[in-house]
């Protein structure tokens, strides 16, 4: 079995970082999905693609699927800029604005 432990990114509609915390593990599809011919929905036989697990720490992903003889790969999660300004699009309607509204 393959999987993939990583540490999933925030939406991209929102700007919170709930459920950015913890470390996920997922199993890699072991067979390709098949159209039905009748409705056209897909489907698919392999019922590991379902599975997601979630653990507190990448230490505990990467234990438990050493223990479970799990084939994982540990992708690392990517930083976000340092270079945000903390008050962004709310600057634009500021009392103590520093430029002349331009628009």
């Amino acid at each position: 079995m393959r999987a993939r432990i990583y540490q999933p990114s925030r939406t991209a509609m929102s700007s919170g970082q709930a459920k950015t915390h913890h470390w996920v593990l997922d199993f890699a599809p072991d067979s390709a999905r098949e159209i039905d011919p009748l409705m056209g929905w897909t489907s698919s036989s392999d019922t590991q693609s379902q599975v997601r697990l979630r653990f507190d720490t990448r230490d505990a992903a990467v234990e438990y699927a050493k223990d479970h003889g799990i084939d994982a790969q540990v992708i690392e999660p990517k930083k976000r800029k340092a270079n945000v300004r903390p008050r962004g699009y709310a600057e634009n309607f500021a009392v103590d604005r520093r430029g002349a509204w331009t628009h």
